[in-house]
């Protein structure tokens, strides 16, 4: 669902394009000039605005000023023809396209569309992140990173810090194969130098706890001249 903000002090003009936006994945709100479309913006979502030039208390090219001044939010303005110096001096000011009165409902449409997709699909606007997993899980090896607990088939086993890091840094990705300089950076927080045995040390205790015959490992597994990977 994206979120439209149609600014105009002229109602005839905001009800006319809410006819021309009429669609199940828009939701429309309104505002009659730029102080209303400011507190419209500071209680929802909005994804794009379009915004009138001349209206009372507060203009459109004001609020978009401010608008600017925290928001990224595409805007089109609403032009009349004879209001040349004002398209200029909005797109120079932050509006991202302009549309001139009176409207042609096809291109009012295709203009929206256009600035929805370039905002939500081409980078100006980030979609919350997915949340990173708690829970790792890689054959009979299971790491919950909030509870700081790893079991090897249904049995608690007990790491030490340094050991919980190493495998969680592997767990989270497995088939990636990390150098041992890598996985020091990533555990230790530091710049190696001349540490491959101490991560050697590490990955064979670690080894020794999740696997249950360690010469023989199911999923801890030495790349021989490039390091460690989880499969």
């Amino acid at each position: 669902m994206h979120h439209i903000l149609i600014c105009d002090d002229e109602q005839d003009i905001v009800n006319a394009l809410k006819i021309y936006l009429s669609s199940p994945d828009l939701v429309l709100h309104e505002a009659n000039n730029g102080q209303q479309a400011l507190e419209v913006l500071e209680k929802n979502d909005i994804q794009l605005v379009l915004l009138d030039i001349m209206m009372p208390v507060l203009d459109g090219i004001s609020a978009m000023v401010r608008i600017r001044q925290h928001s990224n939010v595409p805007i089109i303005l609403l032009t009349a023809k004879s209001e040349d110096t004002d398209k200029i001096l909005g797109l120079n000011t932050g509006a991202d396209d302009y549309i001139t009165k009176p409207f042609n409902p096809v291109e009012v449409l295709a203009r929206v569309r256009s600035q929805l997709r370039r905002y939500t699909q081409l980078g100006g606007r980030t979609e919350p992140a997915a949340p990173e997993p708690d829970v790792f899980q890689l054959g009979g090896v299971c790491l919950d990173d909030r509870a700081k607990a790893v079991t090897l088939d249904g049995e608690p086993v007990s790491l030490t810090p340094t050991e919980f890091e190493i495998l969680k840094l592997l767990i989270s990705n497995p088939g990636r194969v990390y150098a041992p300089d890598d996985i020091y950076r990533q555990v230790w927080k530091k710049e190696p130098f001349d540490i491959d045995n101490t991560v050697a040390v590490h990955i064979r205790h670690l080894r020794e706890k999740v696997e249950i015959t360690p010469s023989e490992p199911r999923h801890l597994k030495v790349v021989w001249g490039r390091g460690y990977k989880m499969e």
